[in-house]
């Protein structure tokens, strides 16, 4: 069982970064692919970027790249989403979310039935 738990969210202008962080529980985090996901008002829920359990891979959706960064620490049982130059419609609730991945073996998943555990979520606003 892997616990997670966001936190980091809040209202920044247009233009501004903030950095997400999402604690996990449990003695095998480094065994977990790391995905991080929104969801704005009336919308599906969307991938954003994800991790693999090494953090020697990262992926991000279109939308996000060369704004947003994925790290993590092992050590700390840490993963981290560093948003830069956020825009109004970067405007959701963000979810960490763990998939099961020992030694980075089908690493990569964008949907949401590929993840085990959830967080619980944090909010971000962006205003304009």
């Amino acid at each position: 069982q892997v616990q997670l738990v966001e936190s980091g969210g809040g209202l920044v202008q247009a233009g501004g970064s903030l950095r997400l962080s999402c604690a996990a529980s449990g003695r095998t985090f480094s065994s977990y692919s790391m995905g991080w996901f929104r969801q704005a008002p009336g919308n599906e829920r969307e991938f954003v970027g994800i991790i693999s359990g090494s953090g020697g891979n990262t992926d991000y959706t279109d939308s996000v790249k060369g704004r947003f960064t994925i790290s993590r620490d092992n050590a700390k049982n840490m993963v981290y989403l560093q948003m830069n130059s956020l825009k109004p419609e970067d405007t959701a609730v963000y979810y960490c979310a763990a998939r099961k991945s020992r030694f980075d073996i089908n690493w990569y998943a964008v949907t949401v039935e590929d993840y085990d555990y959830w967080g619980q979520g944090t909010q971000v606003t962006v205003s304009s």
